[in-house]
């Protein structure tokens, strides 16, 4: 599945326009924060070759995918952002052949971001590098210092194009299948074993020398002339209206469920379960801020979302289940829960399959049109008029209206006798105590405390409805289990013993949740 790991690094250029003889740094580096000594290692020469989609998604994303020959490193990289300042995630595979596709696993990582488009080399990167490491007493680099004399090419296809749009430079050079189309000097430092402080001792010495951080984003960046705020566009900071509050919320669910995606494709544990959670998240926030944000545009884009949440959560649902009834069939012991019981309760080839559905479905155009269609709305917001309005006081109704509309659910269940009736009025309760804490937890941004109290409420609410419904849920698992167990004239004593200890599971929360409602129905 790739190697992966952390990359810290800051680059820099020559302070007047980029492109002379960038000066180096003092030549003495040793007596630097924890640096006892340097070395300079022999110079080496470094090919990359940049592969995206004709449009520059990888690129628009942030992300970038090269393969690269020469170095101690060669091989394809995919570089990932990251929340750190100045740090990102990088994906490492074996080099291969030069005509190759990138790898399978490295594709796999930008679905979400490639939706189906072809990739194909966009450009050629020619780097002769001058290294210095920085080292600790006992001989460990702690950062290394790279002076680059890049030279970028763009395929001979696009030259044209570019050259049209400015990209490539005047006098530029044919090379067969690539135009030389620009060439700079810059300086990397990358923190190896070292500490943040000593990046910033370092820059110090480097701003002295007449350098200072680079413009371009990144090599690619520069050599396609293409530096292009990110897509999706960040949130506005600060947030002053009523409808930014929402579209700061729906930006984080989106970055979520992009960031989540390789993971949910790797089967890694809680990933489905996560990425669920910001779909209903954006859903939830597009019904919650329906008077800042014009349903014309977010019901459509919220009947998709449900439905991602719904293939998402036959895997969930799946795992939540197996742990559930594993926890239960433990407290059995081995003299009840035999192996048939087992078999019929935690069958393994349950989870591959809901798995191979959910990767199914993220390989298609409705999932990818889904993703399409949140990043349109980031970027164009379909504002009504009471979007204008200020951000903290149209918030604060929002939280309101949810919390009171939670509270007629709670108590309109709790005047329910005991019985299937009431289990369904909690179940809806309990998507309306979700409700309520993602509406608050959007306004955390401008109500503050308030608000961060209020969804720790909330959360409380919404994880004893939900204990009660995967009781439920598992009563109707253990039942069907059980039926099957009959035909077969098997023992269905362990089925009853189930289904009576999830009995007194429910019944425990629902004389309980009288008091905790009491507890949390405070609005703001």
């Amino acid at each position: 599945m790739g190697t992966r790991v952390r990359e810290t690094e800051r680059k820099y250029e020559a302070a007047s326009d980029g492109r002379g003889r960038v000066r180096p740094a003092p030549a003495d580096l040793a007596d630097l924060p924890e640096v006892a000594a340097t070395r300079e290692p022999a110079p080496v020469r470094l090919d990359a070759v940049y592969f995206d989609t004709p449009a520059l998604a990888l690129a628009a994303h942030r992300r970038t995918l090269r393969r690269r020959t020469g170095g101690d490193d060669e091989g394809w990289h995919l570089k990932l952002p990251a929340a750190e300042a100045d740090t990102r995630t990088e994906v490492r595979a074996p080099l291969g052949p030069a005509e190759g596709a990138p790898p399978r696993e490295l594709r796999t990582e930008v679905a979400a971001v490639v939706r189906g488009r072809p990739l194909a080399p966009v450009a050629r990167l020619r780097t002769e590098r001058r290294r210095v490491l920085l080292l600790a007493g006992d001989g460990r680099t702690l950062a290394e210092i790279a002076y680059d004399k890049v030279t970028a090419s763009v395929p001979a296809a696009d030259a044209d194009a570019r050259d049209t749009a400015g990209a490539v430079g005047p006098g530029h050079k044919d090379t067969g299948a690539w135009i030389e189309a620009d060439s700079w000097t810059e300086v990397e430092v990358e923190l190896a074993e070292g500490t943040p402080d000593l990046l910033d001792a370092v820059e110090e010495r480097f701003v002295a020398a007449g350098l200072r951080r680079s413009r371009s984003g990144s090599k690619l960046a520069r050599a396609l002339g293409d530096d292009r705020p990110p897509v999706p566009p960040p949130p506005p900071d600060p947030v002053v209206t009523a409808g930014q509050v929402p579209l700061g919320y729906l930006y984080a669910q989106l970055t979520a469920i992009l960031a989540l995606d390789p993971a949910v494709r790797r089967d890694e544990e809680d990933a489905v379960h996560r990425m669920r959670v910001a779909t209903r998240r954006a859903r939830s926030a597009m019904k919650s801020f329906r008077r800042e944000l014009d349903r014309e545009v977010t019901d459509p884009i919220g009947a998709e979302l449900k439905w991602l949440a719904a293939v998402l959560g036959g895997a969930r649902d799946r795992e939540v289940l197996a742990e559930r009834l594993g926890a239960r069939l433990a407290e059995l012991g081995g003299g009840q829960a035999g192996p048939d019981v087992r078999r019929r309760l935690l069958d393994p080839g349950d989870h591959r399959a809901a798995h191979a559905a959910v990767v199914a479905e993220l390989d298609g155009s409705r999932y990818f049109a889904l993703l399409d269609a949140l990043e349109a709305l980031l970027a164009a917001p379909p504002y009504r008029r009471r979007a204008a309005g200020p951000a903290a006081e149209a918030a604060a109704a929002t939280v309101r209206r949810d919390h009171a509309r939670l509270r007629h659910a709670v108590e309109a269940a709790l005047a329910l006798p005991p019985g299937q009736d009431r289990d369904v009025a909690l179940h809806e309760a309990r998507k309306d105590a979700k409700r309520a804490r993602y509406s608050s937890e959007a306004a955390r941004i401008v109500l503050g405390g308030r608000a961060a109290a209020h969804t720790a409420r909330m959360k409380g609410v919404q994880q004893l409805l939900g204990e009660h419904q995967d009781s439920v849920m598992c009563r109707v698992a253990v039942a069907e289990a059980r039926r099957q167990a009959r035909a077969a004239g098997e023992d269905t004593a362990p089925y009853k013993a189930l289904r009576r200890r999830e009995r007194e599971i429910a019944a425990d929360i629902e004389a309980r949740l009288p008091g905790e409602w009491r507890a949390a129905d405070r609005p703001l």
